[in-house]
């Protein structure tokens, strides 16, 4: 579902702090829903995460953000989830870029920081590490915007201990469990009362396009999603894996609002073995509930793959528009009808998906990426669309007659009349005399004569069969969006 209203101008407000004292814990807290992908192994956030929140009844730009570490570049310890990698035989190319993605993890978190209205720092009750100092140094230029806050404090735990971090400087230190909501209020109030909203403006139910970047690993989706949003919200790295939790960013295009979705890559599940990739592709697969279209990114070079079917198969049950584009363009022979070669191969070993447009692009340099967008919005049009129940039921009664329905006995059925139920995703319901009769390819037929005849040619279309009796009418029956 869409946000039924959202904000401009929010003030921003940064959840920052050294790995693994529960940043994404309390971003889930206070989001009031589980946004960010939560594990004990350290380091699990990478690209920071965004969501409009409402704190005590104001909205803010909630920004939760990767860890903090020690000594960047450095080798890593075999506790650490990059670590691990390098300890069960990770080549060095993959260690090296391991490191380079932690280098990009520590960068991203800093710009966050120089850009955020509010820092709330949050320390776990108990020792203080070295991590936990030197970051504290750090912060020290942003003082007059920062809250501190110490996480895991449930009951009271440990807050003798934490009483002690006032040494560091701090004015105030807020007690809290996220993963109990100790305190959560008392922090709200805090937040709050350290923010400026004056420029915030309502900007209310829209007509934005949400659009669900899905795929294998390393087929360029956070390189398009930065191109889209022209910054650099996902990392981009050459580490399998990169995003874990779904990147937002919003821009605009031939008067068109957008809102990108960037989700992990999406492997076999057989190839699945860690949980925080579980998790992270449930998220992926979730992003279908919020989105309109599907950018499937198929790497050019490597083709369509099962796993790209299946993935395409997801998007088609929900009736989501998908796109599936074919990224990496540039790595491909420069040779006349290479385009339509690759695509009719694709129809030919994917035809239930024939309907879906197919656009040649490369992230990397915007080839094709206009192209891409006006599909898009073409494709938009199409979800939206409504066929009032007279002009449906005149192109049903030609549809019948060119091809009638089966006459035997057993396989006889007449339908009677039909409307459309829903657009975004596009659904209509059929009443025939013995909707168990109808065939697959009966369904098949008339939904493709749907998508030829009435303005749907490039989106899936739900078709249901119900029993129903008397004679078609163009009259009523005007379904729910």
């Amino acid at each position: 579902m869409k946000p039924s209203a959202r904000f401009r101008n929010l003030p921003r407000v940064a959840l920052v702090g050294r790995a693994n004292v529960g940043k994404s814990t309390l971003f889930n807290r206070l989001l009031h829903r589980r946004r960010a992908i939560t594990d004990p192994i350290p380091g699990v956030t990478r690209d920071p995460v965004e969501a409009q929140a409402m704190i005590t009844g104001r909205p803010v730009q909630l920004i939760d953000t990767g860890g903090f570490r020690l000594h960047q570049g450095a080798e890593l310890s075999a506790g650490t989830a990059l670590g691990r990698g390098k300890a069960a035989g990770t080549s060095v190319e993959a260690h090296d870029a391991l490191i380079e993605l932690e280098a990009l993890v520590q960068s991203r978190t800093r710009e966050i920081i120089e850009g955020a209205d509010l820092i709330v720092l949050i320390l776990e009750a108990g020792e203080i590490t070295p991590e936990d100092e030197e970051f504290i140094a750090l912060l020290r230029p942003y003082r007059d915007h920062l809250i501190a806050a110490v996480n895991k404090t449930e009951g009271g735990r440990r807050e003798e201990e934490a009483w002690n971090l006032l040494r560091y400087g701090f004015d105030r230190l807020i007690m809290i469990s996220a993963e109990h909501g100790d305190h959560i209020g008392e922090l709200e109030e805090a937040i709050i009362a350290r923010l400026d909203f004056s420029r915030v403006e309502a900007a209310g139910e829209d007509d934005t396009i949400a659009l669900a970047l899905l795929g294998k690993p390393n087929t360029g989706k956070s390189t398009l999603s930065n191109r889209l949003t022209a910054s650099a919200a996902s990392i981009v790295s050459a580490a399998p894996g990169t995003t874990r939790d779904v990147v937002e960013g919003n821009f605009r295009y031939k008067n068109k609002n957008f809102r990108v979705l960037d989700t992990a890559g999406m492997r076999r599940k057989s190839k699945v073995y860690e949980a925080v990739e579980y998790y992270s592709v449930n998220r992926a697969v979730k992003t279908l509930e919020e989105a309109d279209i599907v950018f499937l990114l198929i790497d050019a070079q490597e083709g369509l793959t099962e796993q790209d079917k299946k993935i395409a198969a997801l998007a088609h049950e929900r009736g989501r528009g998908i796109i599936l584009v074919l990224n990496k363009w540039d790595a491909m022979p420069q040779v006349k009808n290479t385009v339509n070669a690759v695509k009719d191969r694709i129809h030919f070993f994917f035809g239930q998906m024939e309907y879906a447009p197919i656009v040649p692009v490369c992230a990397l340099d915007g080839f094709g990426v206009d192209e891409l967008l006006s599909t898009a919005i073409k494709m938009y049009g199409q979800l939206c669309r409504r066929t009032e129940t007279a002009e449906l039921n005149a192109a049903l009664e030609k549809w019948l007659a060119e091809y009638p329905p089966p006459q035997g006995p057993r396989t006889r059925f007449k339908i009677r009349y039909a409307v459309q139920v829903s657009e975004n995703p596009v659904g209509f319901v059929f009443f025939a005399s013995r909707p168990d009769a109808v065939t697959d390819a009966y369904k098949a037929y008339i939904c493709n004569r749907i998508r030829r005849d009435l303005g749907y040619s490039m989106i899936p279309i739900g078709a249901e069969f119900r029993a129903g009796h008397g004679k078609r009418t163009g009259k009523g029956r005007r379904g729910r969006r």
